[in-house]
């Protein structure tokens, strides 16, 4: 399937991006011809590039009562992209007084939409309803308050009016899965090709990783393509739902940028929306936690890129933030923070929100207090770190909340092995959530469970896999494996429909989001615990390598930093100790 999908991905039409810059009287130059603009400055340049990605397979088709279609198979060769007069030959949709429908399956999640090529149809303009799904049973489905699937966000339902002899672009979206219902009594079409318009960065993966067990690897893959796929505009949660910058949610996208990409703008634009659109005395998209979040991922991001001007351009926002911060802790100790969330799985659950918070503000303030230093803000350092240690002393219960365990372990609250083997590793991969799975994994990490933490990454993440995910979910349940169909094909009688069945909260049914950023934490713990990357100085300076291979016999890949790729490989000994093999570029100090 990876062969024919990468096959497919055949950009047809060549262009040239051009940078603008502004003149006087309104105008840009692009090249040396002057080109009229709307305002005193050009919008921004979409760096975005297209290719066109053919179906894989008809998952399902169907003619009601007296409708034909014929030669549906063209659609899976390829084309030229452009409507011609002669040469190809065409799907053949007549409705008479029934309808025609297609099913279409492009072998990967994308994000974009629909290029539909048309012949002479005799029905000159024909109108087509349009349905795209990240399932099966979503671009099956109807909008009925029932379902849950929508149009929030992106159109993913619609009805479009095709060209006679042209060629349409429509939808944007994310999807894997497209169905075409040709509208109209008496309606003939005549369709050339339908392809997916596949919009993205074109950006190489810089970072590697492969090991003894092939199930990882694909772990670590999908979590990098998910980010990818929400690296658009801005570092987006999800390319269907939400196409939005939640702060606190783009923390493990933003690693997973590091680990894989390397730095990209898009972490900076995304990082200075949230700045720019909530003041340092409220709460970034209306939540305590996100703000704290925002500030230890600007922290982490300077750690790999080592861009000492866009950390310092954050200083004014960042301390009035830490003396909010401040305000919100009582003299016992302990936090008051409004606005109280951790993740969705986690929000039934009071007294692990409670612990969860009071970890996450001593997180914060040891991030604050090392920011404070760099800029020589030494007395709102002491301050910070001073709050830091009395909020330490003061543990709230984690309640069973495999969340709340695992940042007071990350925070130093408690004793990492009493986290791990009392609340985090009973159940095994019961309990866990996409987004803060990644802080669980990180506190087995610390606890030394490292082959324990890949056993339920394989469990857990890989079950999505199983199920026929191609980009990690907003949330799953190992509970929804029972019985489940899996979600690239039709469900069959007696199998569950995990995607319309499952979800709470605000991603009920259909309108869950099978390609979810925050997902990604699996790819990120891969390249720093099983390749041992550990960022010791900012910008990569200085990096520890300390591999962990649990039961694996090899494990190999790349990391990248500003000065080049570090190139890793290591290899379990007969005695049990790993060998290993370094190449770092030129102004990286490896340590070991």
């Amino acid at each position: 399937m990876k062969r024919v999908f990468l096959a497919s991905i055949a950009v047809f039409f060549c262009f040239s991006i051009f940078s603008c810059t502004s003149g006087k009287g309104g105008k840009a130059t692009v090249g040396t011809n002057p080109v009229p603009v709307w305002g005193s400055e050009p919008l921004p340049t979409d760096t975005r590039v297209v290719s066109y990605v053919l179906p894989t397979r008809i998952v399902w088709s169907e003619s009601t009562g007296n409708a034909k279609m014929e030669k549906e198979e063209v659609l899976l060769e390829n084309g030229y992209g452009q409507a011609v007069l002669s040469g190809v030959e065409y799907c053949k949709m007549y409705n008479g007084k029934g309808m025609n429908s297609i099913l279409l399956d492009f072998g990967k999640e994308l994000q974009g939409g629909l290029q539909i090529v048309t012949g002479q149809s005799p029905s000159r303009t024909v109108r087509v309803r349009v349905r795209l799904g990240e399932s099966v049973s979503e671009a099956m489905s109807e909008i009925d308050g029932e379902s849950g699937a929508t149009n929030d966000h992106a159109m993913r339902d619609f009805t479009v009016e095709l060209p006679w002899l042209g060629v349409a672009e429509v939808g944007n979206s994310g999807f894997r899965f497209a169905r075409l219902d040709v509208l109209g009594e008496d309606t003939e079409l005549l369709l050339q090709e339908v392809r997916a318009s596949f919009r993205r960065r074109d950006i190489p993966y810089l970072g590697s990783f492969e090991c003894s067990d092939p199930r990882l690897n694909d772990i670590w893959m999908t979590g990098a393509y998910t980010v990818h796929l929400n690296m658009q505009q801005y570092l987006w949660d999800g390319i269907k739902r939400d196409r939005l910058v939640w702060t606190g949610d783009i923390n493990p996208e933003v690693l997973t940028v590091a680990s894989v990409f390397g730095a990209n703008e898009v972490v900076n634009r995304s990082l200075d929306l949230s700045r720019d659109c909530y003041g340092p005395d409220t709460w970034m998209c209306g939540i305590s936690s996100y703000s704290i979040w925002w500030m230890i991922t600007h922290w982490q991001w300077y750690m790999y890129t080592g861009d000492r001007a866009y950390l310092d351009a954050q200083k004014d926002y960042t301390v009035a933030l830490l003396y909010n911060l401040l305000k919100n802790v009582d003299d016992e100790g302990y936090e008051t923070l409004p606005a109280r969330f951790l993740d969705w799985p986690s929000s039934d659950n009071q007294a692990g929100i409670d612990s969860g918070l009071q970890a996450l503000m001593v997180m914060g303030f040891d991030c604050g207090s090392s920011l404070c230093e760099s800029w020589g803000e030494e007395d709102l350092a002491a301050r910070c770190s001073a709050a830091a240690d009395r909020m330490r002393a003061r543990r709230r219960d984690f309640n069973a909340s495999k969340q709340a365990a695992s940042l007071n372990a990350i925070a130093g609250m408690v004793d990492s092995k009493e986290a791990a083997e009392g609340t985090i590793l009973p159940g095994g991969a019961k309990g866990f959530s996409t987004f803060y799975g990644y802080y669980m994994l990180e506190a087995l990490a610390l606890s030394g469970n490292y082959r324990e933490a890949m056993d339920i990454m394989s469990e857990y993440w890989g079950g999505m896999l199983d199920l026929g995910a191609t980009t990690f979910w907003e949330d799953f349940n190992i509970e929804w494996m029972d019985n489940a169909a899996r979600i690239d094909e039709l469900v069959p009688e007696g199998k569950v429909d995990v995607h319309r069945t499952y979800g709470n909260y605000c991603y009920k049914g259909l309108r869950h989001s099978f390609c979810h950023g925050w997902a990604s934490g699996p790819t990120v713990w891969l390249s720093a615990h099983v390749l041992g990357v550990k960022v010791m100085e900012p910008g990569c300076r200085k990096v520890a390598i300390e591999p962990h291979l649990g039961n694996l016999e090899w494990a190999k890949g790349t990391f990248p930093t500003p000065y080049g790729v570090i190139e890793i490989s290591h290899r379990a000994g007969p005695d049990g100790k790993v060998v290993s093999e370094i190449k770092a570029p030129k102004g990286v100090k490896i340590v070991r």
